[in-house]
């Protein structure tokens, strides 16, 4: 599990940064450090200077609803997207209304950029995984298939193409998630039926096995 402290660079330090109301120059330095205790001593947490699941979670927090379904699974998709490559809501929800659903499959969405999305209404059964719709909450992130230059996209691999700042988001998304359904099981499409493509798009059968390409259910099981 990433944990982000002195001497950590990048693009979600920067988010860091800029939740603390920092410059974000995306450098962990001391003076990100002593910005992390000071927010931690105010929220009852260890105030250790390190940025965590639990400090992610207060730093990013989401103002999720509450579905009043009975929610059993929280299943984590991949949207089989090249590595790379940007899909806006727009297009995931377009591309499902032309299945003939009255809306995008899933209840969140993770971009490359980290930023959370709602898809749709978490009152209303998603169309994600077929024989779970019923009971569950589908969260998929931008991504998870290589994209090796001149190889048809239906000749490329499953591949955890998660950029920081989306393993940092759904993370804290799966956080918020657990507190609002706290006996519901976290797991990867993967985990259900591999066999059952419930997301209504027409894949190569290996990426819905692989779904999200990435072992969820195991990264998750401490949640």
């Amino acid at each position: 599990m990433t944990l982000y402290k002195r001497g950590s660079r990048g693009e979600v330090v920067k988010q860091i940064q800029k939740a603390l109301h920092l410059l974000p120059d995306g450098i962990y330095g001391s003076q990100t450090e002593e910005a992390v205790r000071q927010f931690q001593k105010a929220k009852g947490l260890k105030a250790d200077g390190i940025v965590g699941p639990a400090t992610l979670a207060l730093l990013f927090p989401q103002r999720l609803k509450k579905s009043h379904r009975t929610i059993k699974e929280i299943i984590v998709h991949c949207t089989a997207t090249l590595e790379g490559q940007d899909k806006s809501i727009e297009d995931i929800r377009r591309e499902h209304k032309a299945q003939g659903w009255g809306d995008i499959g899933y209840h969140y969405i993770v971009d490359r950029k980290g930023i959370v999305h709602n898809g749709r209404d978490v009152e209303y059964d998603g169309v994600h995984c077929r024989g779970h719709n019923q009971y569950s909450i589908g969260v998929a992130y931008i991504g998870g298939v290589e994209n090796k230059p001149g190889v048809p996209y239906s000749k490329q691999k499953p591949k955890d193409t998660r950029t920081l700042s989306q393993k940092a988001a759904l993370l804290s998304l799966l956080m918020d998630l657990r507190k609002l359904y706290p006996s519901a099981k976290i797991i990867g499409h993967r985990d259900t039926s591999p066999d059952l493509n419930g997301n209504g798009i027409v894949e190569p059968c290996e990426f819905v096995k692989a779904c999200p390409s990435f072992d969820a259910k195991t990264e998750y099981r401490k949640i």
